[in-house]
């Protein structure tokens, strides 16, 4: 049985994590304690002697500043994917979970209802988002089977990845934590998705925030 494993890790820390302002493509810098647990992350990874045989990051720089750490603890180059990147949430971006009901009442109602072809006002809908990470979940299978691939990317592509193993459905609400910096592994048998551990933050220093782009 040919085993293809996946590490995804969840980027670390931003200030718009910390204001919970929903971020979505909007490409916001890691902050200070966002940098530190990149690199207590990479520290981890190193002194576990993980053995990976590809790295792949999404092209938005709070994920690849994560990787950056991991790409100079490990000597190693890392694919950039735009694939990879949070799902696109529209009018609801730059707003924090308060002000959005006031500003947008009527996308952030869809929002919580979690209605699978809104796009929520030029954004990108739960049906579409999760088209497009199953479709790169895929492919990265499909491309190095029997391998293991370490992947970084977002919360919310994260929870469509452990939607899509688990076989929850996609209106149903959210059960899986992805805390900044987060280890979470998946793997696949050549037959079927498996979960294996998730929400992984043993290896930070203190508690890390969850995710909010849903």
């Amino acid at each position: 049985m040919k085993l293809t494993r996946f590490c995804l890790v969840r980027h670390g820390e931003t200030d718009w994590n910390l204001a919970r302002r929903l971020q979505g493509h909007t490409d916001i810098a890691l902050n200070g304690h966002g940098l530190s647990q990149a690199a207590q992350l990479a520290k981890a990874l190193k002194q576990s002697q993980l053995q990976f045989d590809v790295l792949y990051t999404s092209d938005l720089q709070r994920a690849a500043h994560t990787a950056q750490a991991i790409i100079e603890s490990f000597q190693i180059p890392a694919i950039i994917s735009s694939d990879l990147r949070e799902r696109h949430l529209g009018g609801l971006q730059g707003l924090t979970i308060e002000e959005a009901p006031m500003i947008q009442p009527e996308l952030w109602r869809a929002h919580l209802a979690r209605e699978l072809d809104h796009e929520l006002l030029g954004g990108e809908s739960i049906s579409q988002f999760a088209n497009r990470i199953e479709k790169a979940l895929e492919k990265l299978r499909a491309e190095h089977s029997g391998k293991t691939i370490l992947l970084v990317s977002h919360g919310g592509v994260l929870d469509m990845m452990y939607r899509i193993v688990t076989n929850q459905a996609l209106d149903a609400e959210r059960v899986a934590s992805v805390p900044n910096a987060s280890l979470n592994w998946i793997f696949h048998d050549g037959v079927r998705w498996q979960l294996d551990r998730w929400a992984d933050t043993s290896h930070l220093d203190r508690l890390a925030l969850d995710n909010l782009d849903l």
